[in-house]
């Protein structure tokens, strides 16, 4: 397993991290029993970084992963030798009393006595002003002199002109981002953090699964060149290549991604110019496969009636390019009924604003003839 030192804040985790947040289930539980031994094979093949949080498995993520520490690693392995991290749900916190009910809280599940990485979850410019005004981050900053937090940062999704008002507010230990070959629009986070020398923990690096299968005209672009490394393989290695991230997560949830992902992680080595441009090629094709050329630039918003155009085309053509049902499937459920195309009421405003031409009210309509077909 390859270590990255953090050198701003004196650790040095594995640069594959444990993502405790797609357990394998049993009737919408956590199934213990396997997730245990992946949780054991990933440790024994040199894991020492998992990242957990609040509300991961229906708030049963953090009580879990509590289990596995006082089972395997709390007895056989110093304290110092492996590191937790978790996150504060910033959208449940309405005062500084619920941020601190909620760290005892996930001190408490987790059955240790600090947290090493702590995160104020999914950390948008609105909750940052709640979290200002309530007093949170000095709060955290508190916990971390008293030695029960050792590092302290945030995860973004934000855009780069919020996201660089919430870097320049506060010093930050590290900063967790989305990255990986298709969301190449976070790039401008990962270089802003890279020039404030913070260091970045890595999610999604396989985009949720979608990069762990391509079709076969598209990964002949990278079999062509490594014909036996798995797709997941190529996806983890061009994140891992960006000199600034520490940390890979990985929500394995299967053994054999515990065993690919640790090799993959394990004498790692960047990818060169040839390996570079083919996944280049990957990306070209892959994005021909959107059914519209929607950018998200929010000229048809908003809705006179409230359906949320830019969203249900973001997912339906992420569906087109990918081809994942259960992830789509997962988004389109985050979409209230009220923001869904069966709202519109073609009234036309949208196609005379639509800067791409697109005939929005025809599109709407495949959308939901399309996110219907492939529900579950």
């Amino acid at each position: 397993m390859d270590f990255r030192k953090f050198d701003k804040i004196c650790s040095t985790p594995s640069l594959l991290g444990y993502g405790c947040m797609r357990f394998p289930t049993k009737d919408d539980n956590i199934d213990e029993e396997r997730s245990f031994e992946l949780l054991k094979a990933a440790a024994d093949g040199g894991v020492n970084y998992f990242d957990t949080a609040y509300i991961y498995h229906n708030s049963q993520s953090e009580l879990f992963l509590g289990k596995f520490l006082e089972k395997y690693l709390s007895g056989a392995r110093p304290r110092d030798s492996y590191y937790i991290a978790t996150k504060l749900p910033t959208w449940e916190v309405n005062s500084l009393d619920d941020a601190k009910r909620i760290f005892a809280e996930q001190l408490k599940r987790l059955g240790v006595a600090y947290i090493d990485f702590y995160l104020l979850h999914d950390l948008k410019i609105d909750r940052f002003e709640k979290m200002e005004k309530l007093g949170v981050y000095d709060y955290c900053r508190e916990l971390q002199k008293e030695g029960k937090i050792r590092h302290f940062g945030h995860s973004s999704h934000e855009n780069i002109e919020n996201f660089t008002k919430i870097v320049n507010a506060r010093d930050w230990d590290f900063i967790m981002l989305q990255l990986n070959y298709m969301d190449l629009g976070n790039m401008e986070l990962y270089k802003l953090c890279e020039s404030k020398h913070i260091p970045v923990l890595a999610m999604e690096p396989v985009r949720g699964g979608s990069l762990a299968k391509l079709p076969d005209s598209i990964l002949k672009n990278l079999t062509d060149i490594h014909p036996d490394a798995t797709p997941a393989s190529w996806a983890m290695k061009w994140t891992g290549s960006l000199p600034n991230v520490k940390v890979i997560l990985s929500g394995m949830s299967e053994m054999s991604q515990v065993e690919d992902n640790l090799i993959t992680c394990s004498d790692f080595k960047p990818l060169n110019t040839a390996e570079q441009l083919a996944v280049e090629r990957v990306e070209t094709a892959l994005r021909k496969r959107v059914y519209n050329k929607c950018t998200s630039c929010n000229y048809c918003m908003p809705c006179p009636v409230g359906v949320n155009i830019p969203w249900c085309f973001s997912i339906w053509n992420g569906y087109a390019i990918y081809e994942n049902r259960g992830h789509s499937n997962w988004e389109w459920s985050l979409v209230q009924e009220a923001n869904r195309p069966p709202k519109c009421i073609e009234c036309g405003k949208c196609n005379e604003l639509c800067p791409q031409n697109i005939d929005v009210i025809a599109d709407l309509k495949r959308v939901q003839s399309d996110m219907d077909s492939i529900k579950w």
